[in-house]
């Protein structure tokens, strides 16, 4: 009796399922303009392509949908400004996504992104721009000449004191700010803005990865800081003397330029940081405040509420 290996042995399946793979790509090829096109350019035999068809049919579709693109804006491809496209190595083919040219010149123009550490800082702040600050409230305009100078002389002394920038809520001030350290960014100038109550939520966090100290390390030492918003955050001993205190000391003591945003004034701040579950603590509260005045100059920004 044969056994079901020698009776599957008989007939030549190989071949069956190569005429099914011919016969299924010659179909594609006669009905479909856009992958008869890419499959010429390929300069391969139609049956090492065959092998591929469907890949080949979803790149076909895709490059058809860039070749009539006007920008990401319209992109219809699964990944916007990416296409699946063959490539041959070695007499074969494999498949991945390739960025069309608008999302290599996006991609050019945000690579200064990658000087600035961001924590908790929305899209719209990442993005910050000089060229699209609001310039119509002459509020700001005093903020913005200081802003300008700054980065004309940091370019050259890599040095100088920062601001201490107070003001009404949704003022802009973060914006403000942002916009000018990735002005400075696109020099090759690194920086970190962190949102500060959200970032000493998440601190505690590190605890148990042993990654605290890398954190509190990273702030003390980059070369541009901006604390965000210092002031709305649950004020304890803890964040002021163990993470806030250190990081002022440190770049008071190497000189390193830093930034604050706040909706207090510098009085208003103190009180806040005097508070802890221990009661009033105003000498530690006004060392830090101390530390601030050594760091910055201050300025007040009070404008309508740009969030509405």
């Amino acid at each position: 009796m044969k056994t079901v290996v020698e009776e599957i042995n008989r007939y030549d399946y190989r071949n069956d399922l190569n005429d099914h793979l011919m016969n299924e790509f010659q179909e594609v090829l006669q009905k479909n303009s856009a992958f008869e096109n890419m499959v010429n350019q390929l300069k391969m035999s139609y049956e090492e392509l065959s092998k591929y068809t469907s890949l080949l049919e979803e790149s076909s579709e895709e490059y058809d949908h860039c070749k009539k693109c006007n920008g990401l804006f319209e992109c219809q491809n699964k990944i916007s400004g990416y296409a699946y496209l063959p490539m041959k190595r070695k007499k074969k083919l494999t498949f991945g996504y390739q960025a069309c040219k608008y999302q290599n010149k996006y991609l050019k123009e945000k690579k200064y992104q990658e000087n600035v550490y961001s924590f908790q800082e929305p899209k719209e702040i990442k993005n910050a721009s000089m060229k699209e600050i609001y310039i119509d409230d002459e509020k700001r305009f005093e903020l913005i000449k200081w802003m300008k100078h700054f980065i004309k002389k940091y370019q050259t002394t890599k040095e100088g004191k920062g601001l201490y920038l107070y003001g009404s809520f949704g003022s802009g001030k973060t914006y403000l700010l942002s916009a000018m350290f990735n002005e400075l960014a696109k020099k090759g100038i690194k920086s970190a803005i962190v949102f500060w109550p959200e970032y000493l939520a998440n601190l505690k966090g590190y605890f148990k990865t042993g990654e605290y100290i890398d954190q509190i390390d990273y702030l003390k030492k980059v070369p541009l800081l901006l604390i965000d918003d210092i002031g709305a955050e649950n004020s304890t001993s803890w964040s002021r003397d163990e993470v806030l205190s250190p990081i002022l000391q440190y770049r008071m003591q190497e000189g390193l330029t830093t930034f604050f945003t706040s909706n207090l004034d510098k009085k208003s701040l103190e009180e806040h940081l005097s508070i802890s579950k221990d009661g009033i603590e105003g000498i530690k509260a006004r060392r830090i405040l101390e530390r601030i005045n050594q760091l910055t100059e201050e300025m007040s920004l009070m404008s309508k509420n740009l969030r509405k």
